[in-house]
This record gives structure tokens, sequence and C-alpha cells, in this order.
């Protein structure tokens, strides 16, 4: 019975120890970031339109004209003048004329705080860092403090384990 046991031992001290790679990563992270001052900007093109029904048109000088965006001046039109009058007597008619500006062209930038002649405009101030901080402590431990307007802070944990 003694050399079945020690014979025993003996195998199952070679039986092979099993193999496995575990991989263990761990990152912090924190970004912190104050925006710059930015102003968007949307120009507002000329528009023209005319519709009519039982009508005769003139711009004063050509009967049957219907105007137009006529002339520009520093990108803004200046459109004819449309007369209509009823074609026969006596009938429904209709007319309608729309003429929307354009906004005009501005060949320097605003300075900081002034707001061009634009029809469609957002503008931001520059961000202040205030009280903005992020911090990683030796333990891992993140730590955010908000800053002033046009300002942000992200922190980040990750933690991989990998077993192959």
């Amino acid at each position: 019975m003694k050399k079945f046991l020690l014979g025993l031992g003996f195998l199952v001290m070679a039986a092979p120890a099993a193999q496995a790679d575990i991989t263990h990563k761990i990152q912090s992270s924190v970004q912190l970031n104050v925006n710059a001052a930015a102003t968007n900007v949307t120009r507002i093109g000329n528009s023209y339109s005319i519709s009519g029904n039982n009508i005769s048109t003139s711009d004063g000088t050509t009967t049957g004209a219907l105007g137009g965006l006529g002339t520009f001046t520093n990108g803004v039109a200046a459109p004819a003048n449309i007369t209509a009058t009823q074609a026969t007597a006596g009938e429904a008619f209709s007319f309608s004329a729309a003429y929307t500006a354009g906004d005009a062209t501005i060949t320097s930038a605003p300075s900081v705080g002034a707001v061009s002649a634009f029809s469609n405009q957002t503008s931001t101030a520059a961000g202040s860092a205030g009280d903005l901080a992020g911090t990683i402590d030796s333990s891992g431990t993140i730590s955010l403090t908000a800053g002033g307007a046009g300002t942000g802070a992200t922190g980040q944990f990750v933690s991989e384990i990998t077993v192959r």
C-alpha cells in the first residue's frame, strides 16, 4: 500500500500546472478646457418673388415687366418698383410681391465685444479658468473643480483585465 501511495504521489507531482496569462491595466486621466472667444454669423441673401392672376404689370417703362433684384450696392439689391392693374374689370384677380433685403457686405471684422450688422449672429466671450482644476492622487482618486463660464473638466478612470 505504501508503494501505491508513493507512486500516486509521483503522478500528482508530475501533472502539468495550469498556464494562464493575466494582465491588469489601470489608467486615469483628467482633461481641462478653457474656450476662446468666438463669433458665428450667417449672412442673409437678397430675395424677390412675384405672383399674380388676371393682372397686368409695369415697371413704369415696360408693360409686362415683373421686376427683379435690380442693381446691387454693397451687396444689397435695389428692386424695381412694379405696379399691377386688374387685366379684366369685374373678374377675380390676385397679386403678391415680396422682397427681402440681404445683409450688406462688411469688409472689416468687429472689435471685441462689438456686434456686426448681420441678420443671424451668435457671439460668445472667452472662457475664464476661475477655479478650474483637476487632480489624480497616488491612489487613483480623481478630483475635478468647476471653473468659470466657457470651461470644461473631464475625468476618466479605466480598469482593464485580460485573461488568456
